[in-house]
């Protein structure tokens, strides 16, 4: 593909509450043995753009980690590769990223360096599965300076936490508002753009002039009516993990038949690194009905409606329904826990209670397992 990639991964979001306390939004679990960006990480690759780089910051630690190998993705270093860009301390700016256009700035000169004509840009954020080839194809039939992929929301959705757009006949945005306070359409921009890479750097560069640091506030919003910005209307599966409701109600997703034949049976497939862990084990008196049970675990107790994510233990006489365990939690015996997400490496005392009212409750308990 004529494309680099530009994936943006270093915000921070309170209202994923104390999920966002130890990772980046972006290093969330999904489904069991993914993280958020291994679906962008796919698209591009499915999409044969051969150079992506990713932009860290907040609470990086676990997410580089992640992103410590380009195998797993085929991006090959002969060809491309995966570049993995920190916030650094240099003689011209020892600023962190204080914006999505200041990131790009501050590494400007992974642009300058590339060859392709253009570049695709994406949040790490989101659950979807795109071919990015179709969307460059409508750009350059279009004729347009920058493509947004857009979405129609389905009625009852938070679409004030999004940017909204609303376009004309030919599909060239005519408005865009970022987090309005009260909505005027229902179409949203999924934060993944389409933009000539040499139109890129000179946007970048002038926003940089004028001390501006947002890409959404400062070019699209900022230049919609004097550039060619269009909408490219995506129309399957696309959610983004922003919230704890989302990101709880995503992977809830998952274990509905029709949404894990859509990402885990079609082509093209979904790429993540790999553990080398054994199968779940389900021993003498576990019950599973309707549940995701990740390699690595054990489960003794009854599980329902539930998705629990690699090298989990639940005890005996335990019960767990409508929740999300997270990675490495050892649950004791007789513990019941119902519409909460536990927190990985946690330690569930023996005849614990947690139910969930009202909201999902996080728990998060103290790890006696790996005190030092």
């Amino acid at each position: 593909m004529r494309a680099i990639g530009v994936i943006l991964a270093g915000g921070n979001n309170h209202r994923m509450r104390e999920l966002s306390q130890k990772r980046a939004i972006c290093a969330m679990p999904i489904a069991g043995s993914y993280r958020s960006i291994d679906f962008t990480l796919s698209n591009m690759s499915n999409s044969h753009i051969q150079k992506v780089a990713v932009f860290t910051q907040y609470n990086a630690r676990s997410l580089n980690e992640h992103l410590s190998s380009s195998k797993w993705w085929d991006f090959g270093r002969k060809q491309g590769g995966l570049y993995v860009f920190t916030p650094a301390v240099t003689a011209d700016n020892s600023n962190w990223y204080r914006g999505t256009a200041d990131a790009i700035y501050q590494n400007l000169s992974f642009l300058k360096n590339s060859h392709e004509p253009y570049v695709v840009i994406s949040s790490g954020d989101g659950v979807y599965k795109m071919d990015f080839n179709k969307v460059l194809e409508y750009h350059i039939d279009k004729k347009a300076d920058i493509t947004v992929v857009c979405r129609d929301m389905e009625p009852g959705s938070d679409i004030e936490r999004f940017g909204t757009v609303r376009m004309n006949e030919e599909s060239r945005i005519e408005e865009f508002e970022e987090k309005p306070l009260k909505a005027k359409t229902s179409t949203i921009s999924c934060g993944i753009y389409v933009i000539r890479r040499r139109l890129l750097i000179e946007m970048i560069e002038k926003c940089a002039e004028e001390d501006r640091y947002d890409f959404v506030r400062d070019i699209l919003i900022r230049y919609k009516d004097i550039k060619r910005i269009y909408g490219y209307k995506m129309r399957d599966y696309w959610r983004n993990i922003a919230s704890v409701e989302d990101y709880y109600n995503t992977n809830m997703d998952f274990l509905k038949a029709d949404v894990r034949d859509y990402f885990f049976k079609q082509y093209p497939d979904i790429y993540s690194k790999v553990d080398d862990l054994p199968p779940a084990k389900y021993n003498v008196g576990a019950h599973i009905k309707n549940s995701l049970i990740s390699s690595g675990c054990i489960i003794n107790g009854t599980v329902e409606n539930s998705v629990i994510f690699k090298e989990s233990y639940v005890g005996n006489n335990c019960v767990i329904k409508n929740s999300i365990i997270l990675n490495d939690v050892y649950i004791g015996d007789n513990t019941y826990i119902e519409n909460c997400i536990v927190e990985s490496r946690d330690t569930i005392r023996a005849n614990s209670h947690y139910v969930g009212e009202g909201e999902i409750k996080i728990v998060v308990e103290r790890n006696e397992r790996y005190v030092i």
